[in-house]
């Protein structure tokens, strides 16, 4: 069903990478109580690990199709989590650079974002189920190349990719505008008790910058990560994308890899654990 035989230790590489991600995402959520970590982060990392390991397994007999079909799953549905984590997040740095500079309250853009991102978890695990089931039952699971019939399955998840990647590019002109009017004193709306900075403070500091550069980067690997998948579905089941091992390592693990790693890297733990203290001071 791959039309190619994955490489067994590149899904070793990916299933210990992913597995070592998710053990530290686990670790930092607990150490300093980010709860909602662990149900967005570190559960991406547990799909990418069942996603690469029925891959790890599809090497030793690729033509078994219950591997094939844990591997659509895993691995589609795994970054959607992970861009719940970065709805949170820029929430809580709309929260501390001053709400007014937001074109939504904090809680009312992590409750439309967040809301949109389950559908988008439910659609795509849907359509994966489906095309996993079509591809068990030897039927065509998405465009055919001399027709313009597609199967239920890759559509549904087509189309729940497509609604993530919307909401992405939402979400980047969003936190833009934010940013933005912080940096030039353009509030959108007036508080009643605004942020006060003091003489010479900065309205972001830099471990918050560091932060905001990881999300950033953590976002594009996602959108192309994303852009790759709807492609792949729209050249048909059988195509020449899907059918290319190196574009789904580099594609799909490598950039998803690259996001968790940031998150890991670029962590709130540390900005947001002394912003609580602070206010609880």
């Amino acid at each position: 069903p791959y039309h190619y035989v994955p490489t067994e230790w590149i899904c070793v590489l990916f299933v210990v990478l992913y597995s070592i991600s998710a053990a530290l995402h686990l670790g930092q959520a607990l150490k300093y109580k980010l709860w909602w970590m662990i149900p967005t982060a570190t559960f991406a990392g547990l799909l990418e690990i069942l996603g690469w390991s029925a891959r790890l397994w599809s090497s030793q007999n690729p033509r078994l199709l219950t591997h094939y079909e844990m591997q659509i799953v895993g691995t589609i549905i795994a970054p959607t989590p992970l861009v719940a984590a970065n709805f949170i997040i820029l929430g809580k740095v709309i929260t501390q650079i001053g709400s007014q500079y937001s074109r939504l309250t904090p809680k009312i853009y992590t409750i439309i974002f967040l809301c949109f991102d389950v559908v988008c978890l439910i659609v795509q695990a849907v359509g994966g189920a489906s095309a996993a089931h079509a591809a068990s039952t030897k039927t065509n699971a998405t465009m055919v190349c001399t027709s313009s019939h597609v199967s239920q399955g890759a559509n549904i998840m087509l189309g729940g990719i497509a609604a993530q990647l919307s909401a992405i590019v939402i979400y980047v002109a969003l936190a833009a505008e934010t940013l933005l009017r912080l940096r030039y004193n353009m509030p959108f709306r007036y508080i009643d008790q605004p942020r006060i900075l003091e003489k010479g403070q900065p309205a972001v500091t830099q471990k918050l910058q560091l932060m905001l550069f990881g999300m950033a980067f953590c976002t594009l690997c996602i959108f192309i990560r994303s852009v790759y998948h709807t492609v792949e579905l729209a050249n048909g089941w059988a195509g020449p994308v899907i059918s290319t091992e190196r574009y789904f390592n580099w594609l799909d693990g490598g950039m998803v890899t690259l996001a968790l790693y940031t998150l890991n890297f670029f962590h709130p733990l540390e900005q947001f654990f002394i912003l609580s203290l602070t206010l609880s001071n």
